[in-house]
């Protein structure tokens, strides 16, 4: 267990994205996947669970002990099962308090509903209420404000409201999410393992041959590949001709030296991740 002073500032190893929602079609976890293997994080985990406040307060309490930087994917709109940000702070014994910031910038940048012609941000009302619950985050007053509300992208007034130092709230919907994952890089880069942003490398190779023509062959490269920090994988493909292999790492100069050796042992050729069907 790391302290949580430790959190803020450690080096980003690994990740972890926790889904909230009961009718969650999720395509988030996908986005962060190719997000993390760009920047070089190990995304270790995944999770979907139910908009129940038990679960939220035991996963996320989980995934922040063990992972450097988790990020949760909704639960936080204004309605009454958008219940993220009262269970993560319960979860870490925070209160919620209205950010006035994000208020100010909700007013300024939300547009007006078609629904809502009287809607007046002046009087108390339902729909008034509904929005406030969008801007009450945990907070701790013992730590640093700025490093708790981030406003990642200029032209979106949402907040990421960041929690025990390396828990990310962001919205489900996809689009949001999106754009402000992309907004957390700046935040970010100075703690990645490759601060230069170079990211983990995938070489692809297509082979004709069946998995247990090349498992041999295989199993010693990985044995050699490991100590360099490259991953060996196998993936049949089913109902095509073709398989494939994949390398990973963040070693170029060893991925180079090695491809070509690949390529001959199991009579392929390197692809582009999506183009499997094009080489058949």
């Amino acid at each position: 267990m790391t302290s949580s002073g430790d959190r803020s500032s450690r080096t980003i190893h690994t990740a972890a994205c926790l889904v909230i929602g009961d009718e969650t079609k999720d395509t988030n976890s996908n986005f962060m996947a190719k997000w993390c293997f760009g920047l070089g994080i190990n995304f270790k985990r995944i999770e979907v669970i139910e908009d129940d406040e038990s679960q939220i307060i035991e996963a996320v309490r989980r995934m922040s002990d063990r992972y450097d930087f988790v990020v949760t994917s909704g639960g936080i709109g204004p309605t009454h099962d958008d219940i993220t940000y009262q269970s993560i702070a319960k979860a870490f014994s925070v209160p919620l308090e209205l950010h006035q910031g994000a208020l100010d910038l909700m007013k300024k940048i939300s547009k007006p509903h078609a629904h809502q012609p009287n809607f007046n941000w002046d009087v108390d009302s339902p729909a008034l209420r509904a929005r406030l619950r969008m801007v009450e985050l945990p907070f701790d007053a013992a730590k640093d404000p700025a490093k708790q509300v981030l406003f990642p992208c200029e032209e979106l007034w949402v907040p990421v409201a960041v929690v025990n130092d390396n828990v990310h709230i962001l919205p489900g919907v996809p689009r949001l999410f999106e754009a402000l994952l992309e907004g957390l890089k700046p935040y970010i880069v100075g703690r990645l393992v490759d601060p230069e942003g170079k990211g983990t490398i995938r070489v692809m190779i297509s082979t004709p041959l069946p998995e247990s023509e090349v498992a041999g062959y295989l199993t010693k490269l990985a044995e050699r590949a490991e100590p360099r920090g490259v991953k060996v994988g196998s993936y049949p493909r089913w109902g095509k001709k073709n398989n494939t292999v994949t390398l990973v790492g963040r070693d170029k100069e060893f991925l180079e030296e090695i491809t070509p050796e690949v390529i001959e042992n199991v009579q392929g050729q390197v692809i582009k991740p999506g183009c499997e069907d094009e080489v058949e």
